[in-house]
């Protein structure tokens, strides 16, 4: 498995060191912070601050989806909470995004699938950001705690620090690691809420979430 700098940079902070900006670029910050991870963690190569799954990040979506789940949903991400709460699984395993170069990899996330487990909520068909309408299929509350708890259970299993550098939602990927996206609002809006808020602070109540359901 070969990380990219962006990954390793990501990584670091994840696991509470200061690569400076997560910006792709191998600067002296970085290697410095891969140094200071390494002597740490008493391990001799950057391969060795990774699952062995080559599986690092979690990014939360929404699918824009009605009640009921469709192939093309199935195909993009590894698995998929209903409005009832209910678990389902992708068409691919989690394992299949350790390395797309064979082709054959949920593409849930725009130029940042490799190593990412794609979690989605199928809610909010027809829903509208501005001005807000969450459409006739808004997230529900207990699909957000299945969530919550299906994320927690991914976090162990695959040993994913719950920061915001490796847990977060579609909305933060631009913000936090500096991969543009294509004009994605998901996850900004939760039950409860009147409209869509900032997507790091809707990401950090999101990971409050996770945090209280691996207690």
């Amino acid at each position: 498995m070969t990380y990219t700098t962006r990954d390793i940079q990501a990584r670091l902070a994840a696991l509470g060191y200061d690569p400076g900006p997560i910006d792709g670029l191998d600067g002296p910050k970085t290697r410095a912070a891969i140094a200071e991870a390494l002597k740490a963690r008493n391990v001799k190569c950057i391969k060795e601050l990774f699952h062995a799954s080559g599986l690092h990040r979690i990014i939360l979506h929404w699918t824009a989806g009605a009640d009921g789940l469709i192939e093309l949903e199935r195909r993009h991400y590894h698995l998929i909470i209903d409005r009832l709460g209910r678990t389902h699984s992708g068409a691919l395993k989690p394992e299949a995004n350790a390395n797309c170069l064979d082709g054959r990899y949920a593409a849930h996330t725009r130029a940042l699938n490799t190593g990412s487990i794609g979690v989605a909520l199928d809610a909010m068909a027809g829903a509208k950001q501005t001005p807000f309408d969450p459409g006739k299929y808004p997230i529900t509350q207990v699909q957000v705690q299945a969530l919550a708890e299906t994320v927690a259970d991914l976090c162990e299993t695959y040993q994913i620090p719950l920061t915001l550098y490796s847990v977060l939602t579609h909305a933060e990927v631009q913000p936090m690691l500096g991969v543009k996206q294509r004009s994605k609002w998901d996850i900004t809006w939760l039950p409860g809420m009147a409209g869509p808020g900032d997507p790091i602070e809707v990401g950090n109540r999101l990971r409050s979430l996770v945090t209280e359901a691996k207690l």
